[in-house]
Formats: structure tokens, sequence, C-alpha cells
């Protein structure tokens, strides 16, 4: 017997006008009406209501908390090894700073020879630090301290101890003020950044200059620019130890922290040495 399409087509016809269409299948050898749109309409109420959906808010929601804590933990550990620099700074400063200070008068070359040494070690801790080799910029973090800090030492011995303690504390107000905020702007330091690294490379090359002309104004009208030019690095490169917390995982946490700690540490120092060129009382 030949199977009846056109009853069966009639049958399909006649239940799409109820309102959906229908498919048959073949059951028990009688055709079955099915609602397609029953599956849909059960999709549906599960995604209004049903626990996939507050799962899967639950993982975004645990997955953005951990990111921010993340995050939280690079600014955190960037401030704490700067602490931690500035101490093995003035270590150095009080441990070192005498005998650093004959071993200059004994060597010509020696500041030299000091000053290619310290841009050495910050090259090494960068070339470490992109290699993730956390072990290694530390080693050289401390040692680019420990040799900044009886470098130091012999420059404030120019000046009166009060008078050292003094600038010290107002640079540390304008540092945590500054870097305040640089964490909490909203703007786009990208441009003060820019401005800020000419202003540096400015300075250093006024500062050759001046070697030679001994200009007591110069000195002083750098000693101004380069506090501006620090204060703006500051907020700069905090705000930018908080955008590449964003990057961090478990893997980089601590090297991306030792890379902020060593910019803010160098800003720091700078304006403390620009600061006491201004207001510091030589002996």
């Amino acid at each position: 017997m030949e199977p009846n399409y056109q009853n069966n087509y009639n049958n399909m016809q006649g239940n799409e006008q109820n309102g959906y269409p229908q498919n048959q299948y073949q059951q028990n050898g009688n055709p079955q009406n099915v609602n397609p749109y029953a599956y849909q309409q059960n999709f549906n109420g599960f995604n209004r209501g049903g626990s996939f959906s507050a799962g899967v808010g639950n993982v975004s929601d645990a997955f953005s908390e951990a990111r921010e804590a993340m995050k939280q933990k690079v600014v955190a550990q960037s401030f704490i090894f700067m602490v931690a620099a500035l101490v093995i700074t003035a270590i150095g400063a009080y441990v070192a700073s005498a005998a650093l200070e004959n071993w200059l008068r004994e060597n010509s070359a020696g500041l030299i020879i000091l000053f290619v040494a310290e841009i050495a070690v910050v090259i090494a801790s960068n070339i470490a630090l992109k290699k993730n080799n956390v072990v290694l910029s530390s080693v050289l973090l401390t040692i680019y301290s420990f040799v900044n800090g009886a470098t130091l030492g012999i420059v404030c011995s120019i000046y009166v101890q009060s008078s050292v303690v003094r600038v010290f504390a107002i640079c540390a107000v304008m540092f945590l003020v500054t870097a305040f905020y640089g964490l909490v702007t909203k703007k786009d330091l990208s441009s003060l950044g820019s401005l800020c690294i000419m202003g540096l490379i400015g300075l250093i090359l006024v500062g050759v200059v001046n070697l030679f002309l001994k200009s007591d104004g110069l000195n002083f009208l750098t000693s101004i620019i380069g506090v501006a030019v620090f204060v703006g690095l500051t907020a700069y490169d905090t705000r930018k130890v908080k955008e590449s917390a964003a990057f961090a995982d478990e893997s980089n946490t601590t090297a991306l922290a030792i890379n902020g700690a060593f910019e803010l540490y160098l800003d720091f120092i700078n304006l403390f040495l620009y600061l006491l060129r201004l207001f510091g009382k030589r002996r």
C-alpha cells in the first residue's frame, strides 16, 4: 500500500491553522504532533530565571573581584618595595658614604665610573624585568639602592642635618599627595608624561652645560623645573603602575610590582634632590 501523502499534508495544514506549525514523528506506527515552540519557551524561561544565568553572573562577578584584588596587590607591592628601597638607601648613606667619599678623592674618574655603573644597573634591571626574572631584578634594585644611598650620603653631608630632615618630610608629603592623585584620577596622563620626559631630557642637557658655566641662577631655575618635572612624573608613573596592573596574573605580579617600585623610587629620589637644592641649608 502506498503512503497517503495527501492526507498527511492536509493534517499538517490543519495543525498550522491552530496557531503553530506541527511536525510529524513516527512513533508506534502513528503520527504524533509535537509543538516545537515548547522547547523555545522552556529555554527562554530557563534564561530568565534559571540557575544557568545566575551561575554565569556569579562566575563573572567572582572573576572581576579576583582581577581587582590582583590589581590592588600590584599597586600595594609597588609602594612596599619602593619603601624598602628607600630604607636600603638610608642604610647605604649611613654605612658606605664615608668610604665612598674617600675612594672618590683618590680616583679622579670615580664620579664617571659611579655614574656609568648606576646606569648599567638600571639597564640590566629593565632587561631582567622584561624576562620576568624576579630574583635578579630584586638583587639589582637592592644594589642600586645601596650605591645610590652612599652617593646621597655624600651629597647630604654638604647640608645641615636638620635641613635634610625637613626637606625629606616636604618631599614625602608632596610625593604622597601626587601619587594619590595619580591613583584616583580618571584623566589620561599620557600627555603629561611625555611633557615631563621632554623636560627631563632638557634638564640633563642644561645640567651638563652648567657644569662648565657654574651659574647659580641657572642652577636655581633648573631646580624649580626639576621639582615640577618629577611631581608630574610621580603622578604619571603611579597611574602607569595602576594601568599595568590590569595585565597582572599569577606569573608576573611581583615583576610588575618591582618595575613600578623602581620607577617610583627614582621619582622620589630626584624630587628630594631638587627640593634639597632649593630649600636645603648648606653647612
